[in-house]
């Protein structure tokens, strides 16, 4: 054990759950005291934050616990910390909430007002930084770094970091094919917000976007059949993987969109509440993983789809 600025720093020589090995090296503590410092965000594994008592250490590991009360909670209902370090924090978002205010100087609560007033409560010289953005009602993993330094690097770097980003969306009609890419030019329209996307090089960005139906409420199409099986009557919709290969603006949705299969609820590129039964836009980031532009080992964090998403298809 070493004492440091009067944290208790911990070294682990062999594989143990973390409850169980804070009950054996801080001098027989309690159950109900560990749980209440892991509560308290007083515990880190390395430079994490770590509340899991069944946490598997490692022989290597160095577990610091803070001699204060330590971290502030984050208590939000639109807002829940999965992972936090020195060098970022990663939340799961829900929808209706802003990544960062669309307006300067506007006081609508948003992800970024959320975390600012979390880190100012641990230190008032802290701040918070955007790396990338999520859509007002898409939900999922969403990433911020603790630097405006990091923010920077992770923006200019952003594609060669992160080695998986998937999403899932609940689409009107069936994919066809049901697995594929699209492959298209993006073009924005300032004057309205609206990118439009075309299948031949006019000039515009190019938009890469791979998918796979996972689901569907309607029989396969024919192999025989092209195009997309129109929402119509039945109301056919589908869940769909899909993993970006680049990052445009509003990617999947025109992508998705533009194969004649919007997603449900989209009121921009689609047909709004009219396709949607839960009064949502059914687009969730899933999975994103990135290389930590500190440690520069690979982190993977993974949001739960959505239980409405599935209830649709029933």
């Amino acid at each position: 054990m070493i004492k440091r600025k009067a944290d208790t720093i911990l070294r682990v020589t062999e594989p143990a759950q973390l409850m169980d090995f804070l009950i054996a090296k801080m001098g027989g503590m309690a159950r109900s005291s560990v749980k209440q410092l892991l509560g308290q965000r007083r515990v880190k594994v390395g430079n994490a934050v770590q509340t899991r008592h069944d946490f598997m250490l490692k022989a290597g590991d160095v577990v610091t616990v803070s001699s204060g009360r330590g971290n502030s909670q984050l208590n939000h209902p639109k807002l829940k910390i999965v992972y936090e370090d020195d060098d970022l924090i990663v939340v799961n978002k829900q929808p209706g909430l802003l990544t960062v205010a669309s307006t300067p100087g506007s006081s609508e609560t948003t992800a970024y007002s959320i975390l600012r007033a979390y880190v100012k409560k641990q230190n008032a010289r802290s701040g918070i930084y955007v790396v990338h953005r999520l859509d007002r009602e898409t939900s999922g993993v969403l990433v911020f770094a603790r630097s405006e330094e990091l923010q920077h690097y992770m923006r200019e770097y952003w594609r060669e970091l992160v080695t998986e980003r998937t999403y899932i969306a609940l689409t009107e009609g069936v994919l066809n094919p049901r697995e594929g890419q699209i492959k298209t030019w993006f073009t924005e329209d300032k004057r309205n917000a609206m990118v439009y996307s075309s299948p031949v090089d006019d000039g515009g960005d190019l938009a890469i976007t791979n998918y796979k139906t996972l689901k569907t409420t309607s029989p396969h199409p024919s192999p025989k059949q092209r195009g997309p099986l129109p929402l119509g009557e039945t109301g056919e919709r589908s869940l769909v993987e899909l993993h970006l290969e680049t990052g445009r603006t509003n990617q999947i949705r025109v992508h998705l969109a533009s194969k004649g299969c919007p997603v449900v609820g989209d009121r921009k590129y689609g047909h709004g509440n009219e396709s949607s039964p839960i009064d949502r836009l059914c687009l969730h980031a899933k999975v994103l993983a990135f290389i930590h532009p500190v440690t520069e080992k690979i982190v993977r964090f993974e949001s739960p789809v959505p239980k409405e998403f599935n209830r649709v298809l029933l």
